[in-house]
């Protein structure tokens, strides 16, 4: 794939506006057999094959990283003055000196465009910000960039960070089917993969399949001259409390190794649902029911039953790749997905796969690729949970990280970012004429008293800027969504 240039792509967008703009933001990221994969999902949907399962055909071709095309802006600026500063803001500062001085242009404009819409009441009474130059790692702009706030689905960031450094985003999960130890007995054992679905008609951006492994399971089976079996299911991967700490809530399902469709009780694929309250148990009666229509009888009620380490697999069903599923999560701001990918960092880290053991594995692993978690705290891995405390300048640094060249394995953090005007959770917001329509990728995070949102943008000089804003105590979703609307046009727009 050619390189496209920097003057190209504003060209571009300056000409054709939010169609161009979105077509230009897809060249930021990997291809998948010619569509970019953030917007893979909306695409497959339009196709005869799906598209996104990457199960049928062949395999993506690795993305070379792009290089740096933007050396350092060379004008010096003066420091911000910090007295008479409520929020503590900086602009122009090279981080960790704590002087306010630094090189670059623009600071002290968008400094100037940030202000007043920081101040915004709709913002609540806590606020924080953060803006770096991605290539640089100069902050262009901050107020309280190290508090540690509450950040909603904004920690999803850090989940999607740590599972991708722990695992790579070509792992899948499996869910397989071995012998079990009682004569007659074949078990059904989940792998975590949380894009397994039992629908015949696989929706788009499915993974494991428990149609296709009923298929391969019978067809295992009848070749042994068997057509009769008990059918036990091992969810034992997990480890700790199934439910979350916000308790019975139609915004994630209990968690469990083994769950089709995330324990969905409609045809939904995201958002709020009613929920299984035993997913494994209705995983493994649905997985029966299709041996059943397969010809394989399965005698009793499936029951809780523990897998031989060493049992080799009478078949074998696979998810969706994990930049795939990072990506998914990002984008629908899923919070199934972010619980089992935070349990697979944990896994994956020698950690049980629980709650806690999520949380250290997720905080040790960030910390290993040179990010500050001081103060951080990661009760979950959805943002669901009040505990979470990140920071803005963490966040901004997680969004810098997934940039850097040398890190090619964290892309899907960046291309899974909504598109404002476009997609995701940011679909109708910096919509229309907004001038962050299709530029700004962000993550949303939404919470009673708490909106938050970072992400990425081209500012109009070239550079890749991230940006983080985090508020508490905000007396209403609408008006701080609005409020940090503004501050990603300003970012977007100041030169």
């Amino acid at each position: 794939m050619p390189l496209v240039k920097t003057w190209q792509l504003i060209a571009a967008s300056a000409v054709a506006g939010l169609v161009l703009s979105a077509a230009t933001v897809s060249v930021t990221g990997p291809w998948d057999s010619g569509q970019r994969k953030a917007e893979r999902d909306r695409a497959a949907s339009w196709s005869r094959m799906g598209g996104v399962d990457h199960g049928y055909g062949r395999l993506p071709e690795a993305a070379p990283s792009a290089p740096g095309v933007l050396s350092g802006l060379p004008a010096a600026l003066q420091a911000e003055k910090q007295a008479g500063n409520p929020l503590g803001e900086q602009a122009g500062r090279q981080p960790g000196t704590g002087t306010g001085a630094g090189e670059g242009t623009g600071s002290e404009a968008l400094a100037e465009a940030l202000r007043p819409l920081l101040a915004d009441p709709a913002l609540g009474s806590l606020r924080s910000a953060s803006v770096i130059d991605t290539a640089t790692g100069r902050v262009l702009y901050e107020a309280k960039p190290r508090d540690p706030m509450t950040p909603a689905s904004t920690v999803k960031i850090a989940t999607a960070t740590a599972v991708l450094a722990a695992l790579g985003p070509e792992h899948r999960f499996r869910t397989t089917v071995t012998p079990g130890a009682a004569p007659g007995q074949i078990i059904l054992v989940g792998g975590g993969d949380p894009s397994l679905t039992a629908r015949k008609k696989p929706p788009a951006g499915s993974g494991g399949s428990l149609v296709a492994l009923a298929a391969d399971t019978a067809q295992a089976l009848k070749a042994a001259g068997t057509d009769s079996v008990s059918l036990g299911y091992d969810d034992s991967l997990y480890s700790g409390p199934a439910r979350h700490p916000i308790g019975l809530n139609p915004n994630v399902a209990p968690l469990s190794a083994l769950t089709a469709d995330e324990g969905r009780l409609n045809d939904s694929l995201s958002g709020p649902a009613d929920r299984s309250e035993d997913p494994s148990g209705d995983t493994a009666r649905a997985f029966a029911d299709l041996l059943a229509d397969r010809g394989i009888k399965v005698t009793g009620a499936p029951a809780k039953a523990r897998a031989a380490a060493d049992a080799e697999p009478l078949a074998t069903t696979l998810s969706t790749p994990l930049g795939g599923l990072v990506e998914r999560m990002l984008t629908n701001s899923d919070n199934d997905i972010a619980e089992a990918l935070a349990r697979q960092s944990a896994l994956a880290s020698g950690q049980p796969g629980s709650f806690e053991g999520a949380g250290k594995a997720v905080a040790a692993k960030l910390a290993s690729l040179g990010i500050d978690t001081t103060g951080a705290r990661f009760a979950d891995g959805s943002g669901l949970d009040r505990g979470d405390k990140v920071s803005a300048g963490l966040l901004t640094a997680l969004l810098a990280k997934a940039a850097d060249p040398q890190r090619p394995e964290l892309r899907p953090v960046l291309t899974g970012l909504p598109v404002a005007g476009f997609n995701g959770t940011l679909r109708g917001r910096n919509s229309g004429g907004s001038p962050a329509a299709g530029l700004v990728r962000a993550k949303t995070g939404t919470l009673s008293g708490v909106n938050a949102l970072a992400g990425t943008v081209v500012d109009p000089s070239g550079r890749l800027l991230a940006f983080a804003f985090l508020a508490a105590n905000t007396p209403g979703p609408e008006g701080a969504e609005k409020a940090l609307d503004k501050l990603a046009a300003a970012v977007a727009g100041t030169r």
